[in-house]
Parts: structure tokens; sequence; C-alpha cells
């Protein structure tokens, strides 16, 4: 078996032991015995539970940023590209949900030190992304702002997941409405203001 598969076998067992126990509940035994390994090999990949976390953390956003970029850089409007990119997201936390109601919030906590440094990074790139397709479409606005809205918009819908449909479709209402806002400012900038006088 290559490294790079053992790495990837012993990070989806960590995830297997993370959503099923919780992070501070999964000891490095749970995740060699779910992995089929023993615990020493799993620590040549590995140097403690914490590593592990912050490798499989990466692993999730990485993927999540993966798919959003490549929302970003499909065909269509930019509803569309936005509504898509946003879904990448928001399907990560909806997934954790899914597979760990228990233990979501301990997954999903922003402030965890084990993934702080990640989160923030995706978060930067999140931004970035956003930022970009707004203002490549909208020159006209102020793209960094709005990629922000966006992004608190979304972890604002992320807070409650309970019901499994609501937040994909109050995500797509909600883009849809701040891009017809985008569209109807560009409108108005191009009308000739009224004499004030």
């Amino acid at each position: 078996m290559l490294e790079d598969e053992r790495l990837k076998l012993i990070l989806d067992a960590a995830y297997m032991c993370f959503t099923r126990h919780g992070v501070r509940r999964t000891t490095m035994d749970d995740i060699a015995r779910e992995a089929g390994m023993s615990r020493p090999a799993v620590y040549q990949y590995v140097r403690n539970k914490e590593d592990a976390f912050r490798r499989l953390a990466a692993r999730l956003l990485g993927d999540a940023l993966a798919e959003a970029r490549g929302a970003v850089g499909a065909e269509g409007d930019l509803r569309a590209r936005l509504t898509a990119a946003l879904e990448a997201k928001l399907g990560l936390a909806m997934r954790l949900w899914r597979d760990s109601p228990a233990h979501a919030a301990e997954l999903l906590g922003v402030d965890t030190r084990l993934s702080a440094e990640q989160i923030e990074a995706y978060n930067t790139a999140m931004r970035d992304l956003l930022a970009t397709a707004v203002a490549t479409d909208r020159p006209d606005a102020d793209a960094v702002e709005v990629a922000e809205l966006l992004l608190a918009f979304t972890r604002g819908l992320e807070a409650d997941l309970s019901d499994a449909d609501a937040p994909a479709r109050r995500l797509r209402h909600g883009v849809a409405l701040l891009v017809a806002g985008l569209d109807r400012a560009k409108d108005h900038s191009h009308t000739p203001l009224k004499d004030q006088s």
C-alpha cells in the first residue's frame, strides 16, 4: 500500500471515530482499530490525535474549496456560480451535521484551537474566490464587501442545520436576492440623478 493511501485510510478512520465519539473522546487506539492498523503503524503517519484532526480538517476544507473553485469557474450566470460555490461550503457543514449530530458543533467549531488556522485560511481563500467572481462579473460592485456578506450569510445558515432542506433553499434565495440587488444598483448608477433644486 502506498504511503498516501495509508494516510488516507488513517484520516478516513479518524473521521469515522471523530463523528462517532467526538474529538475529545476519540483515542489513537480507536483510530488504529478503525483503520485496521497497529497503533505504532498509525504513528508513522500522524503524530497524535490532534495531528490527525488537523490533517483531516485540511483535507475536508481543501476538498470544499476545490469544489467551490470548480463552481466559480463553471459556465453560468453569477448567481448560479456563487450559489454553487457557497453550496460547497454549506455542504461540508451539512455533511458533518448529518454524519454526527451529537458532535457536529465540536467538529465545526470555528474557535477550536486544532483547526483555527485551517479555517481562517479557508475563509480567506473563499472570500478571495467569491470576490474575484463578483469583480469579474460586476466591476462596479465592492467585490470584497459582497464576498464578506455572502460568507456571513452562509455562516448564519450553518448555525441551524436541523432541517436538512431549509439551509440550501435559503442559500439559493439569499444569493438570488443579493445578486438582484447588485443588478439594481448597477442599473441605478447609470441613471442620471434628478435635479434636486
